[in-house]
């Protein structure tokens, strides 16, 4: 059965996409917004994969969620329109409303793009995406596993994927909830009762826990963020930050 109320929550990476989810799950009310789209193929995936999407992603309160980004998006817009038959001439945005109908739209970002590429590069090197919360730190030395190159390419396809965000966005004439991961550390509570009043869900006895997750952000990460600048701004008259 279609949910009765829809979310997608856009995010490129390291942008607390996961966070999030885990607190709206948690409520019980506000769907389970996992990344139902990431791991199966659009080009093999049929009706009956999504009708299990929604069995899985939906409460009981009939509220559906979803958290995704913009790769692959033109190829899922095209596995909507062939499975749910629809026709010919419809906008990326109205197929994405008859795959998840009633859809709202949050938009997951980081203010500070550079922070973003070198958390990002620090999850890849050192096999830590998430830290649950007590969990004592990993003991690996990653300091000498900084990459120019390979953060400098996390910094523009962040970039690159919140410009898809932001082009769908516009093409549906789309205004989404924007959520800046720096505000949402330091207001964690206050922001996820934010998202469920955005989704007309209603806050009255909803408690919100402690986050699920502790920051990962060390002296590693700050020294990678400032040699980063430097080097990338190596020789510019006029120098940015």
């Amino acid at each position: 059965m279609k949910p009765k109320l829809s979310y997608t929550i856009w995010f490129s990476q390291r942008t607390g996409s996961t966070l999030l989810n885990k607190a709206l799950a948690s409520t019980g009310v506000a769907g389970n917004p996992e990344e139902w789209i990431t791991v199966p193929d659009p080009e093999t995936f049929g009706i009956e994969d999504l009708r299990n999407i929604w069995q899985q992603g939906t409460t009981p309160n009939g509220v559906f969620g979803l958290k995704t980004s913009s790769v692959k998006l033109d190829d899922w817009v095209r596995a909507f329109q062939r499975e749910l038959r629809l026709p010919e001439g419809l906008s990326r945005p109205q197929v994405w409303e008859q795959a998840f109908p009633s859809c709202k739209h949050i938009f997951m970002t980081r203010r500070n793009k550079v922070r973003l590429a070198v958390s990002w590069w620090r999850a890849i090197v050192s096999g830590e995406w998430h830290r649950v919360h007590g969990e004592k730190p990993r003991q690996e030395d990653i300091e000498e596993k900084y990459s120019f190159d390979a953060i400098n390419h996390l910094f523009v396809e962040c970039s690159m994927r919140e410009a898809g965000m932001a082009a769908f966005f516009a093409e549906g004439r789309i205004i989404p909830m924007n959520i800046f991961y720096e505000d949402f550390i330091e207001c964690y509570q206050q922001t996820i009762i934010q998202v469920l009043q955005f989704l007309d869900i209603p806050t009255e006895s909803i408690q919100v826990g402690a986050p699920y997750f502790d920051p990962l952000a060390d002296d590693v990460a700050e020294k990678w963020v400032q040699r980063f600048r430097e080097e990338r701004q190596a020789g510019w008259p006029n120098i940015a930050w």
